[in-house]
């Protein structure tokens, strides 16, 4: 860390200790509750289908609740949000509007233009901002319009409509300022971008979560919100009190957080003024709102009139207990917070790093942090159905999760973005943890922790996937980020190491007894999160009878045996208990790597290693595609100094036995140089001459090496598909940089060429750990034919910087990652605010996919701290 970072780190500190809960409230409410899992009681499982955006203004939801810049405690008992109309839209804008995959051309999409531009650890200070066209939002257009497109043709975004010419939109800027854990300062700026004055309704919304509806003993408690003035004070029986109060005279409006039956379904409903009470009152003047004033959702309606180039703020405060002055110090709050902030990121982000390195790096964070969700979900109730409710079909029983009754969450949980995938996904979560760990290493390892709990890890030893199926089979990256974490917070919680492992020794059993159907350590695992990177779905059923044997499964289960080994290593120092453990995952680990080159995954010929199918009558197919999947074996390897081995006997005898023994395995634990003063030993699921043969591959232009990072398809490819005939079907693998043609997955997602980051992340650092053996010594040529030879760092360093430029200014003043977007590269008002999208075109670097995945994308700020500060500085990893 640089410098302390002053008042932010003491709360982060407090909160730690749990002197003061300053992490209870936070971005904690999700920007789409529709269309998910947890809502979806249809038969067969089609979630956007069964709860789509048009019933979301109307239907309660029953697991978490959504909207625009919300925040919520830790429980999601009460949420507040924004609501906007201008005048012109058919319905209140509450929530964002996008397509799923059946809609959408590609995939899942939202059609809004939002920005989560800055936040703290703790949420002590927040900002969103959000662009809202002042003419008639185009639902229906960006519907038709996707519709009519094929899988050869871009997405149609919302700029793409018109909407926003002649700069006729809202910029509308929310920022936050915590004075206590509990008492939120809120300021809200709008500002009229058009060229005539123009009207905005803006509805700051206070609700509270339906936990009384479903008809369970003993939870039929409805908590209060009753409007006064220029206040909504609420009351719940575990919160106690809470007061929205807001400048000036704005009008509340109170209505019920239940669902409006009739509308929807032609049936009464359990309240006069439903959930799109305030919505149907504003826009049609319906009896739809409280005239007692009294609900369980209200707003303070405020009507704003502004000129062109004009500005409109508006300041509110929330708090729970007591009743305070809006005005009294809220201007000295939110002035304070800022400036903390400020001192906070100065001690984060390196002196060495530009001004436009910085402004992405804080930005990557706010993303990363504003991702923190809460998710609730029991699976058996949600299985079972609740009294009050229409019992779901039979299918669900041997449907989706049907074999996850046990898991029941309840938690802040940090999700790939909170529109895309509002739910988090395992391996998302682990690079997640690693930017978090920057920041807040203490919330970075409970959420490594809390999926290894016995409420979310199976009974089996699997861990959850993500809510769209548990079941499904991500790669094993938690040891990865737990040693990553331990190390960037010090490397010295040594309990939180030890929980970690006892956990993960189950997942690991789980692999080796699920996943390696010949028991001859080649593993399979079906997709591992590459979704369409072959030429046919890894976790469907094969074209024909067989096992196929995966090259990135075995590298993962390799690479995993060599963070346990890591683990048990640290825990050993302390620990003799420890060195039993550190032996068992050498050993696993030394029978892996050499079972890849002994069963096929590597080709001498081709110098790569590819994915082998086996079939039930004794044939064997390599699937020769030079993708991402042939260099994860480059990840798996780790470095063993000597004084380790000195404090281990029975680690350093038995290494010595496999040496003199099994000659086989010299390749993968024989490697020894001299570094530092001391010896050190290589351990590694490739050799040297291996090595450098992928390399040459890796880091060639016309292969893998990208402008702006490594393509997860080599663009040899191009010119040269990839075809296999399989049960009388051929299938062909094409490099495809963008989007891709292929509807695999739904679509919704390329491996076939994009540059995706952790993948990128996961290569940067083991070329680190190569380094740490090879130092000077080894120089290699790069980029590949160039006739330029460098070191490895150097190398590391900049695939890094490729990677960073995607996001900053270059020497023509164009971002990468905006494409051919005149809007977002020209327009001054747009061209700052970055997006962290899902993976990135091979070629051009233009942003694809899901747009605020600042989950993983967040990796960013990590690749731009580590190459800005000084070796010397840097964990080991």
């Amino acid at each position: 860390m640089i410098g302390n970072g002053g008042a932010e780190r003491t709360r982060l500190a407090d909160a730690d200790a749990g002197a003061r809960p300053w992490r209870s409230w936070g971005p904690y409410l999700s920007e789409r509750a529709w269309g998910t899992v947890r809502e979806d009681y249809s038969e067969y499982g089609t979630a956007w289908d069964y709860f789509p955006h048009d019933h979301a203004r109307s239907r309660t939801y029953r697991w978490n609740e959504d909207g625009m810049a919300g925040i919520c405690d830790d429980r999601q008992l009460f949420c507040f949000a924004l609501a906007l109309w201008n005048g012109r839209d058919p319905i209140l804008k509450e929530r964002m509007f996008g397509l799923g995959g059946h809609d959408g051309n590609h995939g899942e999409d939202v059609k809004e233009y939002w920005w989560y531009t800055d936040s703290t650890p703790t949420h002590s200070w927040m900002g969103w901002r959000y662009h809202y066209p002042q003419r008639a939002f185009p639902y229906r257009d960006l519907v038709d319009g996707n519709h009519r497109r094929g899988r050869d043709e871009p997405e149609y975004e919302l700029a793409d409509t018109g909407v926003f010419d002649e700069d006729r939109y809202w910029s509308v800027q929310v920022d936050y300022a915590k004075a206590d854990p509990t008492d939120m300062c809120i300021r809200i700026t709008v500002v009229n971008r058009g060229p005539e004055p123009a009207t905005l309704h803006l509805l700051p919304t206070l609700w509270f979560r339906n936990t009384w509806s479903w008809g369970l003993p003993g939870r039929d408690y409805a908590p209060e919100i009753r409007g006064a003035g220029s206040t909504l004070v609420a009351e719940h029986r575990e919160l106690g009190r809470l007061v929205l109060a807001g400048d000036g005279a704005p009008v509340p409006l109170l209505c019920d957080n239940e669902t409006n039956a009739d509308r929807l379904f032609g049936l009464p409903g359990r309240s006069a003024f439903p959930k799109d009470g305030i919505n149907d009152h504003l826009l049609h003047g319906h009896a739809t709102v409280n005239p007692d004033g009294v609900g369980t959702k209200g707003a303070l309606h405020y009507t704003l009139e502004v000129p062109a180039g004009g500005e409109a703020t508006i300041r509110l405060r929330l708090t729970a207990g007591g009743d305070l002055d809006v005005a009294d110090g809220h201007d000295a709050v939110m002035a304070c917070r800022a400036r903390e902030a400020d001192e906070f990121f100065d001690s984060v982000i390196p002196a060495g790093a530009s001004e436009d390195e910085r402004r992405v790096a804080r930005l990557g964070i706010a993303g990363v942090l504003w991702g923190k969700q809460f998710f609730h979900f029991d699976v058996a109730r949600w299985l079972d159905g609740d009294p009050a409710s229409p019992p779901p079909p039979a299918s669900r029983k041997h449907g989706r999760n049907s074999h996850w009754r046990h898991m029941n969450s309840c938690d802040v949980i940090s999700m790939p973005d909170p529109w895309e995938y509002p739910w988090y996904a395992a391996w998302d979560l682990a690079f997640h943890a690693v930017t978090i760990a920057r920041v807040d290493p203490g919330f970075a390892k409970s959420q490594l922790l809390l999926l290894l709990r016995d409420w979310y890890l199976h009974p089996n030893g699997q861990i959850p996937a993500y809510e769209w199926a548990f079941g499904d089979v991500n790669p094993p990256v938690h040891a990865w980020a737990a040693l990553r974490v331990f190390r960037l917070d010090g490397g010295r919680d040594y309990d939180f190491l030890e929980r970690v492992l006892h956990k993960l020794l189950l997942n690991f059993t789980w692999w080796v007894n699920r996943k390696d159907a010949n028991g001859n350590n080649v593993f399979e695992g079906g997709f591992l999160g590459l979704d369409n990177v072959g030429p046919f779905d890894r976790s469907a059923a094969l074209p024909v009878a067989g096992v196929l044997e995966q090259s990135d499964g075995t590298a993962w289960m390799a690479m995993y045996a060599l963070n346990l080994l890591e683990i048990a290593l640290v825990l050993a120092d302390h620990d003799h208990v420890y060195e039993d453990i550190a032996t068992k995952f050498f050993e696993h680990f030394a029978y892996i790597a050499e079972a890849a080159s002994r069963y096929g995954l590597w080709d001498e010929h081709d110098a790569f290693f590819y994915d082998v199918l086996r079939t039930v009558e004794g044939h064997t197919v390599p699937l020769k595609i030079r993708s991402v999947v042939g260099l994860l074996p480059l990840a798996a390897a780790t470095v063993i100094p000597s004084r380790t081995l000195r404090k281990l006997p029975d680690l350093a005898n038995r290494l010595r036995w496999f040496l003199a023994n099994r000659p086989a395995y010299t390749d993968v634990v024989g490697a020894a140089a001299s570094r530092f003063g001391q010896r050190v030993r290589l351990l590694s699921m490739v050799g040297t001459d291996q090595f450098t043969r992928i390399l040459s591959r890796m880091l060639s232009p016309g292969e893998f090496l990208g402008e702006y990072g490594l393509r997860t398809l080599s663009r040899a490819h191009l010119d040269e598909p990839y075809t296999v005939h399989l049960g009388g079907s051929d299938f062909t693998v094409g490099y495809e940089p963008g989007e891709s043609a292929s509807g695999l997955f739904g679509g919704n997602s390329n491996w076939r060429g994009p540059i995706w980051f952790p993948v990128n992340y996961v290569l940067i650092e083991a070329l680190r750990r190569y380094a740490e053996f090879y130092g000077d010594a080894l120089l290699v040529e790069y980029p590949a034919g160039s006739g330029n030879r460098t070191t490895l760092n150097a190398i590391a360093d900049d695939l890094s910087r490729r990677l960073i430029r995607l996001f900053t200014v270059d020497g023509a003043g164009r971002r990468p990652v905006f494409g051919d977007s005149a809007l977002f590269q020209n327009d001054p008002h747009w061209r700052d605010l970055v997006l962290f999208y899902e993976y990135f075109h091979g070629d051009s670097g233009a942003g694809l996919g899901a747009s605020h995945q600042t989950g993983w994308t967040a990796l960013v700020v990590d690749l731009i701290l580590e190459v800005h500060q000084d070796r010397s500085d840097r964990p080991r990893d």
